[in-house]
């Protein structure tokens, strides 16, 4: 019996070790970018570190409390009953002049602005996890693919999590992208899926990347994590500010409220547009996902002229309800007077044109 038990966990840990070692995972970086990661001031007991004190969970809450109301405490409403409403654009034929986003649900966004092509962490494979069976993404938000998108100069990606930095999607991407920027650490996954490394550019956070042409983007903090397996934070979460010819950008990645945004608002501040995150959160982890009425702060931290709430209405990552984000930054926002920019999925937003968006997702149960 005693022999059977062992072998039994004998093939359940070469099981796991042979699916976290599925090149889908990526790697841990090593080598060279492994001794430039521990030069860096926010690299510290072999972890980057958060500018804050950020734990995992929120005081007085364990593991076993968090799996209890992920099962038991979930909204009746965490997916919508019905398909989203969506628009499909035509990405591939768009007037080189328009400065353009459009959404794809979650943290997935094309633009076109002064005649440069921009991707930020496109996730289009229906799924946020290594498994294509778990946390699938809503009907309706998967109405584009990578043969959709023309050739795109720019692509950011924010951190490794799988709901950001999907393998599917970035494979398909792989002879369409021409350039890759990214948080220190990070460029070991697109090294390992045999990208070609002079179009990638890894960066710490407040270091800069000249684009040529008129645009170039600083790496700014978040207050997260990453990982895409059993090691975390071995390499960088990030935001963007991006600077174009004619228009400043803040391109969030995740993160719990903190004195960074008002920093960042500062040094680099005003912003025409902030995209930041606004869903998946839950008191328990509030250090690490941002409270809707915080993410109306954190755009007047950064001293935003509009705002538009991401990181919602494709997957459901915690038990609120699918819509509570939009309704509940919506409100946030009003009492702020920040204009709030929230299309459908697939919409073309024109950056150029100030228009107030009627609340589609009032339609949907």
């Amino acid at each position: 019996m005693l022999f059977i038990i062992i072998a039994l966990i004998a093939v359940v840990a070469v099981s796991i070790y042979i699916f976290i070692h599925q090149p889908k995972f990526g790697k841990m970086p090593s080598g060279a970018r492994q001794a430039k990661i521990e030069k860096s001031s926010n690299f510290k007991n072999g972890q980057f570190q958060n500018l804050s004190f950020t734990p995992d969970l929120a005081e007085g809450v364990s593991y076993f409390q968090v799996l209890k109301e992920f099962i038991f405490n979930k909204s009746k409403r965490v997916k919508p009953e019905s398909t989203l409403p969506s628009v499909k654009s035509d990405l591939l034929h768009l007037n080189p002049e328009e400065d353009i986003l459009v959404w794809f649900g979650h943290s997935s966004y094309f633009m076109q602005i002064d005649g440069k092509t921009m991707l930020v962490d496109p996730v289009l494979s229906g799924a946020a996890s290594p498994v294509s069976f778990t946390t699938n993404s809503f009907p309706g938000s998967d109405v584009y693919v990578v043969e959709d998108f023309p050739e795109i100069d720019f692509l950011f990606i924010s951190h490794d999590h799988w709901d950001h930095l999907d393998f599917e999607t970035i494979m398909k991407l792989k002879t369409k992208v021409r350039k890759i920027i990214t948080g220190l650490g990070t460029g070991e996954h697109f090294e390992t899926w045999g990208f070609d490394m002079s179009k990638v550019e890894e960066r710490d956070w407040y270091e800069a990347v000249n684009l040529g042409d008129g645009f170039s983007v600083n790496l700014t903090p978040g207050r997260h994590f990453s990982g895409r397996g059993l090691s975390r934070n071995r390499a960088m979460w990030v935001s963007f500010v991006l600077q174009t010819p004619t228009k400043k950008l803040f391109l969030g990645g995740d993160s719990g409220y903190d004195t960074h945004f008002k920093t960042i608002g500062e040094k680099f501040g005003p912003f025409d547009l902030a995209l930041l995150e606004c869903g998946q959160y839950n008191k328990n982890w509030k250090y690490i996902h941002m409270m809707p009425e915080e993410v109306a702060q954190a755009a007047e931290d950064l001293k935003a002229r509009k705002l538009m709430p991401v990181h919602w209405a494709k997957f459901q990552l915690a038990q609120h309800d699918w819509d509570e984000p939009i309704i509940r930054v919506s409100a946030a926002s009003k009492l702020k007077n920040i204009p709030l920019v929230t299309p459908m999925i697939g919409e073309v937003v024109k950056l150029n044109e100030d228009r107030t968006y009627p609340a589609w997702w009032e339609k949907i149960k």
